[in-house]
């Protein structure tokens, strides 16, 4: 028997990437960093690497928020932090390629991811997380290597810190309130 989850709310950060293409692994090193923190009860925190599958079968265990840490390539500076609020139905630039298998769990961008639970979730009665959140960082490439590039591992903890300051009810360990969105030159809140 397993234990019950936490009543109220819950959120879950999930860290997405491929540790074997540089800076596509920026999620999973955040996520691995966030992990050894302090944070509420009732956030989790998990490294999904490149099983976009396992992502969404976890998602039916029912959580109120997704953080979503990955590499997000939108043309600016590497290192540079984002923000952006999931709109459903807003569509991916970087979705599958016309043919692509749907069901591909290495290319499972976070629309896919959630158009599968939204699928799921009818056929189970679940309820997909009501806000989504995209923590992303401009990579500096992602060819094929192990690690990440000088900006990017920089971003790693202000990212720990940024996500700490997005979860309802915490309070980041040994940091002051961080100014709102242009209150750092190397983040960008997008919806």
């Amino acid at each position: 028997m397993s234990p019950s989850p936490p009543a109220g709310p819950r959120t879950l950060v999930a860290g997405i990437g491929n540790v074997f293409l540089g800076d596509d692994g920026f999620g999973v090193e955040t996520a691995r960093r966030l992990a050894g923190r302090r944070l509420p009860g009732h956030v989790e925190v998990v490294d999904i690497g490149v099983r976009g599958v396992h992502l969404a079968y976890q998602l039916l265990d029912g959580y109120d928020t997704l953080v979503l840490v990955d590499a997000t390539a939108r043309g600016q500076a590497p290192g540079t932090l984002y923000v952006i609020e999931h709109q459903e139905g807003g569509g991916d630039r970087d979705g599958p390629a016309p043919g692509a298998p749907v069901l591909d769990g290495h290319r499972m961008t976070p629309d896919t991811v959630l158009a599968l639970l939204g699928t799921l979730c009818a056929g189970t009665g679940g309820e997909p997380p009501r806000r989504v959140l995209v923590v992303g960082c401009e990579p500096a490439s992602v060819e094929e290597r192990m690690g990440l590039s000088a900006p990017v591992a920089d971003a790693v903890p202000r990212a720990v810190r940024l996500i700490e300051e997005l979860l309802p009810d915490a309070e980041p360990a040994g940091s002051a309130p961080r100014a709102a969105a242009g209150g750092d030159p190397d983040m960008r809140r997008d919806t």
